[in-house]
């Protein structure tokens, strides 16, 4: 597995990325109606802006079939309080087949070293309350819970942590 940084072209395989670990991870959590309406949001053309936007950095993990994951950082879009310089880690997704190699660990990693390269003092995300191997794998980095988030999913409203860490 390789890793390097998105470039727009990666869009369209980031997009399935994302789509099939979403759907695989919670799709059964939601009514059709609900999971399309979320998944509406998201878009070829969106994933490009974003990539080429340098408010955001965007990681990806690539094998013999191509990409199979991907980190998203960005500005702070949740309902957290900073208490300075602060960045939010958006999304890491991958496929089934990159999952037990590692590749979740070095996104990670680059997460937060980039995160330190852009001058944040922390780094905040948010978590399905129930999806505890990743609330295991982030609190093995540090972070900690700061109470609920509703993310919602089309009218249906998960119950997310809010998480955050020092840098």
């Amino acid at each position: 597995m390789t890793f390097r940084d998105a470039t727009p072209a990666d869009a369209g395989a980031i997009d399935a990325v994302f789509r099939a670990s979403f759907q695989a991870t919670f799709a059964h959590l939601y009514s059709a109606e609900d999971l399309a309406t979320f998944l509406a949001r998201f878009t070829v053309e969106g994933w490009a802006a974003e990539i080429a936007d340098p408010a955001f950095a965007f990681r990806v993990i690539e094998d013999a079939e191509g990409i199979a994951g991907y980190c998203k950082l960005g500005p702070i879009s949740l309902p957290a309080a900073p208490e300075g310089p602060a960045i939010e880690l958006r999304q890491l997704y991958l496929l089934d087949r990159a999952k037990g190699s590692g590749a979740a660990q070095a996104l990670m990693d680059w997460a937060l070293a980039t995160a330190r390269a852009r001058g944040a003092g922390e780094i905040w995300l948010s978590v399905y309350t129930d999806n505890h191997r990743a609330k295991r794998f982030y609190a093995r980095y540090g972070f900690e819970d700061h109470g609920p988030y509703a993310f919602m999913v089309g009218n249906h409203a998960d119950e997310d942590r809010l998480m955050r860490r020092a840098l």
